[in-house]
């Protein structure tokens, strides 16, 4: 044991440093790991990680991969981090932090740069376009990030904590470039936390907005005639507490957007169902939310595929809309005005109404298919796949359905208590639910991932699949094996050679991914083999079970169909 000075440091520890700092502040932000791929440029900044005891590294096969799993830890844990190496290695990763800024997911990508002294030089050095500059990359960032530093002498720790509170507070991504040399020169060991988010609601604004949407639930008298539309920014901006809070003063009825599914108890009292405009929405739920003397829209973004192709029909005299930093009693708008505290104004005033029914409890799947093809014996559809996979769910899974039939084909059924559902509808990066299974799972230890995705996209990010086993991950690997690119073949050149995919015997990968692992693989094309996989897969709770279930090329869930008909017309030059 090394001897220790009087105030407690020890002599031949190494010095603190950049690096250290960086590290520590993203553990206090509750990051126990990291992901990323590394390169020359990040690996003496990798050793601060490496040696870290709370942080862990997580190397994954692609910078891709790597952005995704972030991501996918992001929506879990509330703060995420990617590393990777200048040039090559953090183009990589844009596609998947271009993701995380439209979906406001707060990841740092930080960039393991060339050593000042060689970046002084203006060579020609490897990772560069050669032309001697090495300001390019970041200069890409400023459109997918919130806050960005190139780091410095005499300003990293300081640029480290403005970039980190900004990522935490805005949840947007953010981007630190860290040159090689900046990492090692030393710094103090912070005295304190990262200061608290500050809540930037105006108590004059928050009052005038109380009184006006107190006008307009007077006016709707009941809580029966209050209906609460949620969507997923009320997830993104910590005010889940607060909505489930104002359902409970009602009761209310209450639906959520496909984007924001799984944001509330889908199995509880008042639920109506996921709302998509015309295209896709029960009459039940169309009902609840268009027909509401009082609409209340919780962090509701309305995009193309999260609102039926902008087929919502929202009346604004009679809505109150509650967004990020402001909102909205009819046409008069309310900011600043942070969400919570906007649902808590709500909260006494919903209380004030007289209570009134609830609408009746939804059947188990919203009857959006008839069951006639659930015999063991059948052909797998789509519709008897997504049936079967819904009825397997338990409470606590982590559902990832990548965009395309297994996000559609699941958005119309109810989910468990507790299941937390993930899909990114917005940015629509097919295979990014596969990486992001390894980050979801990471963040949550001991729950199951339960991964639903298509084979055309799994085959573009396999690679973190080997990940996920070499972690020893918990999982349900469903991939649909419809031959190729079926959503591209609805919407346009069913028969065209672009939308063919090789085909793979996907249940042979775990041999190569993993051999000797614990981990089944299964092919499934009837029904009854499909329960039959998924009931192995509960009884091995600790394994990772992958079912390749095999459906007709063309078979399409109704959502999506309906969808996918509108896109067609687009497509076309028509009016989508």
């Amino acid at each position: 044991m090394h001897a220790s000075t009087e105030n407690g440091a020890d002599p031949a520890a190494p010095p603190y440093t950049v690096g250290d700092h960086l590290v520590d502040r993203l553990a206090g932000l509750g990051v126990d790991r990291v992901f990323g791929v590394p390169g020359d440029y990040s690996l003496r900044l990798l050793d601060h990680v490496a040696a870290h005891p709370t942080v862990r590294w997580t190397g994954c096969a692609t910078e891709l991969g790597a952005g995704y799993a972030a991501d996918g830890y992001g929506r879990l844990r509330g703060m995420a981090a990617l590393f990777t190496t200048f040039g090559v290695g953090e183009l990589s990763a844009v596609n998947a932090v271009a993701g995380s800024y439209a979906e406001h997911v707060p990841v740092v990508h930080v960039v393991g740069a060339p050593a000042l002294a060689r970046q002084a030089e203006h060579r020609a050095l490897h990772h560069t376009l050669g032309d001697g500059s090495f300001e390019h990359f970041a200069a890409m960032h400023a459109d997918i990030t919130c806050a960005r530093a190139v780091l410095a002498p005499g300003t990293a720790v300081a640029e480290i904590d403005r970039v980190l509170m900004e990522v935490r507070d805005r949840r947007l991504p953010g981007y630190l470039l860290v040159p090689a040399d900046v990492a090692e020169l030393p710094a103090e060991r912070a005295a304190a936390p990262l200061p608290p988010r500050a809540d930037g609601t105006d108590p004059e604004v928050l009052e005038a907005f109380a009184t006006a949407a107190g006008r307009l639930l007077a006016a709707a008298g009941s809580t029966d005639r209050v209906t609460v539309l949620a969507g997923l920014l009320a997830h993104r901006f910590g005010a889940q507490d607060d909505l489930t809070a104002l359902l409970a003063a009602g009761p209310l009825p209450h639906a959520t957007t496909p984007w924001a599914k799984s944001l509330l108890d889908e199995t509880a009292p008042g639920f109506s169902g996921t709302y998509a405009g015309a295209a896709g929405s029960t009459e039940r739920t169309r009902e609840v939310v268009e027909d509401a003397s009082v609409l209340v829209l919780a962090g509701v973004q309305f995009t193309d595929l999260n609102s039926g192709l902008f087929s919502q029909v929202v009346t604004r005299a009679r809505t109150i809309e509650l967004n990020a930093g402001s909102a909205a009693v009819g046409a008069a708008v309310f900011t600043p005005l942070e969400l919570p505290a906007a649902l808590g104004a709500l909260r006494p005033l919903v209380a004030a109404l007289r209570p009134g029914a609830l609408p009746a409890a939804l059947e188990a799947d919203d009857g959006t298919d008839d069951g006639t093809d659930d015999e063991d014996h059948a052909p797998l559809s789509q519709a008897a796949l997504w049936r079967a996979t819904a009825a397997a769910l338990r409470p606590g899974d982590v559902v990832l359905a990548d965009q395309g039939t297994s996000f559609y084909g699941m958005a119309p059924h109810r989910l468990p208590a507790g299941v937390t559902f993930i899909g990114q509808p917005l940015w629509a990066s097919i295979g990014y639910t596969l990486p992001a299974l390894l980050g979801a799972g990471t963040a949550a230890p001991g729950r199951r991932g339960v991964l639903l995705i298509g084979d055309g996209a799994a085959q573009m990010t396999v690679q973190e699949l080997s990940t996920v086993l070499r972690e020893e991950l918990p999982a349900l690997v469903v991939v649909v094996d419809n031959d190729g690119y079926t959503v591209e073949r609805a919407i346009h050149g069913p028969d065209q050679p672009y939308n063919d995919v090789p085909r793979w015997d996907w249940t042979a990968l775990p041999a190569v991914f993993c051999p000797g692992g614990r981990v089944r693989a299964v092919r499934a094309s009837t029904v009854g083999a499909l329960r039959r996989a998924y009931a192995e897969a509960a009884a091995d709770p600790g394994g990772l079970t992958l079912v390749q279930a095999v459906v007709p090329r063309d078979d399409v869930p109704a959502l999506l169909a309906t969808l996918t008909r509108a896109l067609g017309r687009g497509t076309a030059g028509g009016d989508r």
